[in-house]
């Protein structure tokens, strides 16, 4: 994996944002602040509603806020949204309908800090893309408690390629690990970052999804940490490839998200 820490600007493909849609924001604020030391600052959005930022040492991690009353009575769970940066959203949304996308949003400015659009891919998962103007998105990746991964959990990972190749040029390394069908691993221009799973790991009933990972210092500890926060392990602490350690959670509102700790 490429660490990136500090950025002035995401290149066009790689993950530029994060974002939680809770159903108790205030809740979700003390959970994330607390285990990654993340600061909270409020932004209003409207009548009683707020629009938390979340930065780590002073840059721009993500953000939270509170599920609408209709997205609620659709059954969408609390979740982790992420966003791709593109140039152009418009150009991208006739794109991504051309692949087979649904357009969920078509692209809309987002007062005058950038333009955006939200899709479900043909598999499926949901994502937004992010063309920036004054707001260019998280400024780290890959340091403890940052965004360093992520994870398109799907079931026709063909789809899934030809979807994401077509829409933002990515290429899908199998990496030291030939073996057909194993895991994928995701590079935009010569940045790692992401992958695609196989598909007989995802459980039975689960929706094709984006899975965040956080960079953890120690994961075990950290995972340890956020169900004595109230989380829950959907996936308790486990090496891979004696390569990286990982956990996946729920967060005490349900939305899911990742640790993610390299070998040392």
């Amino acid at each position: 994996m490429l660490v990136m820490p500090i950025i002035d600007k995401h290149p066009a493909g790689n993950f530029a944002w994060m974002e939680l849609a809770t159903t108790d924001q205030p809740a979700a604020k003390h959970f994330y602040s607390t285990l990654f030391g993340w600061t909270a600052q409020e932004f209003p959005i409207g009548p009683e509603a707020f629009y938390t930022m979340f930065s780590l040492n002073g840059h721009q991690t993500g953000a939270a806020l509170t599920m609408s009353a209709a997205e609620r009575g659709t059954g969408i769970p609390p979740h982790w949204q992420l966003y791709i940066a593109v140039d152009d959203a418009d150009a991208a949304t006739a794109r991504a309908a051309e692949l087979g996308a649904r357009v969920v949003h078509a692209a809309f400015d987002v007062m005058t800090f950038g333009r955006m659009a939200v899709f479900q891919d043909p598999t499926g998962a949901y994502f937004s893309v992010w063309q920036a103007r004054d707001h260019r998105g998280m400024g780290v990746w890959g340091e403890n408690g940052a965004l360093c991964w992520a994870d398109l959990q799907t079931r026709d990972r063909d789809r899934a390629i030809a979807f994401y190749s077509g829409l933002f040029g990515w290429e899908f390394d199998p990496g030291k690990n030939k073996e057909p069908g194993g895991y994928l691993h995701i590079k935009n221009g010569e940045q790692y970052i992401g992958g695609i799973p196989e598909p007989r790991t995802m459980p039975p009933g689960v929706p094709p999804h984006w899975l965040a990972y956080i960079l953890s210092p120690d994961c075990d500890a950290q995972t340890a940490r956020a169900q004595g926060l109230g989380a829950r392990a959907l996936v308790p602490p486990m090496t891979v490839e004696n390569q990286l350690r990982f956990s996946v959670l729920a967060d005490p509102q349900g939305a899911v998200f990742a640790l993610f700790t390299p070998a040392h």
